[in-house]
């Protein structure tokens, strides 16, 4: 079949004739392949019963036989036999607007990565170039930092400079005084001495700091746009209520901000997908790994990691804000700091992190499925309820 209109326009009319001649009913299965997939589910889906499988159940399912075959035919009818014979978990929902959303917030997210990639990259240049340099600021991508660089972007050119063009365009752009200018540009003087006699000297290099902010300047309006796309979706009235509602609930968590809810939200798109906790942990690739034979019991297990990438990275963000206090010293989640120093004492600090964004997931899973706000509250007082309820419903 071609990918275009009248290939599509030829797929319908000869599933139709099918159904005609054998007087049966179409159920079409197709497998996940990244967004390839996406169009043709998205015009099948409102003219037959269209369903869509995780690629790990098709893959092992696959190649039963003892000959080694790869083709479209034989994948076509594994898959078919899969959705005919085999009781498995398929998919038949999508959103375009939840769709549109994860892909902004996955976009936003490759591209902050991106950035900073070209920060590290500066900052490896500069340790070249202009050693010393970052001595000078808490933060080398700061607005003062990046504005003097891509005027001087070597240690002679700061040298060179007019003292107070360079004493103005710091206290232009850092708002600190005329104090906190001179004497920051005392110090750059200083450190573009140290730098002349110890960094190395090529203007093929000095090119390479002016090229690497530019496109740090470029990635970051690039972000402001995509951040305000997602606010922008998010308010034009297009999404379900009660997504928007479930994303309101996920920021009654502490820890979680905004941004962080809708990218969970997006990734997990229907709650009622998962029926326990645990498929919602397997969702984002946080349960264990089993290793297991005879006797042997493997304890070296590590997370399945087969979940929802984007997802995993926004609950890590999290757990490492709940374990946190505020500069105040009052904790963000006393809660998961509680469980944190108690029962993960000990434990190796990856470990303890992904039992914190266990938890996590099991009460983000709690509170949509329940539609109500998170509540900070003691174990032993939920243990209590718990037993009421439990006694109360085998009663």
């Amino acid at each position: 079949m071609i990918h275009n209109r009248n290939g599509f326009d030829y797929l319908v009319a000869q599933i139709k004739k099918a159904e005609e001649e054998f007087n049966m009913k179409t159920g079409i299965f197709m497998e996940s392949t990244g967004v390839y997939h996406l169009t043709l589910f998205h015009f099948l889906k409102d003219k037959f019963e269209t369903f869509i499988f995780n690629p790990l159940i098709t893959n092992s399912n696959k190649n039963s036989g003892i000959r080694k075959v790869k083709n479209d035919k034989t994948d076509a009818i594994s898959i078919a036999k899969i959705g005919k014979f085999q009781n498995v978990k398929c998919s038949c929902a999508f959103d375009v607007e939840i769709y549109t959303l994860k892909s902004l917030c996955r976009d936003y997210y490759k591209l902050t990565d991106t950035k900073s990639t070209y920060k590290k990259k500066l900052s490896t240049d500069l340790r070249v170039i202009f050693p010393g340099y970052s001595s000078a600021f808490s933060k080398i991508t700061g607005k003062t930092s990046l504005a003097i660089l891509k005027k001087y972007n070597n240690p002679q050119s700061i040298i060179d400079a007019d003292k107070n063009a360079l004493i103005e365009l710091i206290s232009t752009t850092s708002r600190k005084g005329l104090g906190y200018s001179e004497k920051l540009y005392q110090k750059l003087i200083e450190i573009s001495n140290e730098a002349i006699y110890m960094g190395i000297h090529s203007p093929g290099l000095y090119v390479k700091i002016t090229n690497t902010i530019t496109l740090i300047e470029t990635l970051e309006i690039q972000l402001n746009i995509l951040l305000k796309e997602i606010h922008s979706h998010i308010k034009s009235g297009k999404l379900p209520e009660v997504f928007i509602k479930n994303i309101e609930l996920i920021c009654s968590i502490p820890g979680i901000g905004e941004l962080t809810a809708i990218t969970i939200m997006s990734e997990i798109g229907n709650i009622k997908g998962f029926l326990k906790p645990k498929h919602l942990v397997a969702f984002f690739g946080l349960d264990p790994s089993v290793n297991q034979s005879g006797k042997f019991n493997s304890n070296q297990n590590t997370m399945s990691k087969r979940g929802t990438k984007i997802g995993r990275r926004a609950l890590y963000a999290v757990a490492l804000a709940s374990i946190r206090s505020t500069r105040n010293g009052k904790p963000i989640n006393e809660i998961l700091l509680k469980y944190y120093k108690e029962n993960l004492k000990g434990k190796k600090n990856k470990v303890a992190l992904v039992a914190i964004m266990s938890k996590l997931t099991r009460y983000i899973f709690s509170i949509l499925k329940n539609q109500k706000p998170y509540e900070i509250r003691d174990p032993r007082i939920h243990e209590k309820m718990y037993l009421q309820n439990h006694s109360k419903s085998v009663a």
